[in-house]
């Protein structure tokens, strides 16, 4: 079950062995400081945090919060919302941090996708026009599919859509679902995947492909 608590603005409790813990040097989005801390070692973290570490968790929690938050703020635009959604991803870590694979690609890859997602269903669950972030995430898509954009566009949240993705590798998928569902252009893809423009541009356009093939476009 989820931590009874995980307030915002104070640090995260977090329920751990029986005994109620918070972390409450953990900064918002929003209070990050200039400086900015070296790049630390997300898988590392990651497997500490599977062991229960809180320190561990605490110093992942501050040096990706604001990116999360981002991608969460720029899909359901409503701060107080994002700020649930926020939660909800790092209690997610929090319990399921065993569940990462190295194998299947970076932890913050793994991490930004599981925040889209459940920003995603945030927006499903609350707005009619479900279409919205997908019109607008195709913007940053710069190749000449226009078909594809198009039947996507309309379709997205179709099941046939839905299992047309799952024929996608993990790294299409992740750089699509990013692009649609966050709104992000290609560099800002890049920047979360922590991978070359090029290749980013090369898993959009590789996936649009194959989704052409399972939508049946002309």
């Amino acid at each position: 079950m989820y931590p009874e608590e995980v307030p915002m603005g104070k640090g995260i409790g977090i329920q751990a062995g029986g005994s109620h813990a918070r972390l409450s040097d953990m900064r918002l989005p929003w209070a990050r400081t200039a400086d900015e801390p070296a790049p630390l070692d997300h898988e590392e973290l990651i497997g500490r945090i599977a062991q229960g570490d809180e320190e561990a968790f605490g110093a992942l929690y501050d040096d990706l919060s604001a990116r999360v938050f981002g991608l969460i703020r720029r899909i359901l635009r409503d701060e107080s919302q994002s700020e649930e959604v926020l939660q909800e991803v790092f209690v997610e870590i929090w319990q399921h941090a065993a569940r990462y694979d190295a194998d299947r690609g970076r932890c913050t890859s793994w991490i930004m996708v599981m925040a889209h997602r459940r920003a995603v269903d945030r927006v499903r669950a609350s707005q009619s026009s479900k279409d919205r972030d997908l019109r607008e995430g195709v913007k940053g898509f710069e190749e000449s599919y226009d078909n594809v954009q198009e039947t996507v566009e309309a379709r997205m949240e179709s099941e046939r859509v839905q299992e047309a993705l799952k024929c996608l590798s993990v790294a299409q998928r992740q750089a699509i679902e990013l692009a649609y569902f966050g709104g992000y252009t290609h560099q800002e893809v890049a920047g979360m995947l922590e991978a070359p423009v090029g290749t980013v541009k090369t898993r959009i356009r590789d996936g649009m492909i194959k989704l052409r093939d399972q939508l049946g476009v002309a």
